[in-house]
């Protein structure tokens, strides 16, 4: 060691409370029960529900609510809907109108056909179509 360096050291402690800056957002953590997830989590399972709007509606991210559903999923706590069965197809009354074209809906799925198609192989097609 060198001549000018002294054995002792000296510390010194610096004391530092926390203050939050003018400019800096405030940042509230929130907490949610288990009861409140659930709840929110079961709204989004509802047919036709939107969970970007349900979140916002809760004021929450809908991150936040992807994230609790997955969870949800994953724990096997709730399990996706199956689909409904299918409604027995009920036909209605019509009078048959001169066409070269008939469309015929089945579901969200359109079956064109010509005046020139036979009734069987039609009635085969539309029966495939439901069964899809």
């Amino acid at each position: 060691m060198s001549a000018h360096m002294s054995d002792s050291k000296n510390f010194e402690v610096l004391t530092v409370e926390p203050v939050r800056l003018a400019h800096s957002p405030a940042r509230r953590v929130r907490t949610w029960s288990r009861d409140a997830k659930t709840r929110i989590v079961a709204e989004t399972f509802a047919p036709g529900a939107n969970v970007s709007a349900i979140a916002r509606s809760h004021g929450l991210d809908p991150s936040q609510v992807y994230a609790w559903r997955r969870k949800a999923l994953a724990s096997g706590m709730v399990a996706p809907l199956a689909a409904a069965p299918d409604k027995p197809v009920k036909f209605t009354r019509f009078e048959a109108v001169r066409s070269d074209m008939v469309e015929i809906v089945v579901g969200d799925v359109v079956v064109r056909a010509g005046a020139d198609v036979d009734a069987d192989h039609l009635t085969k097609v539309i029966r495939a179509v439901r069964a899809a």
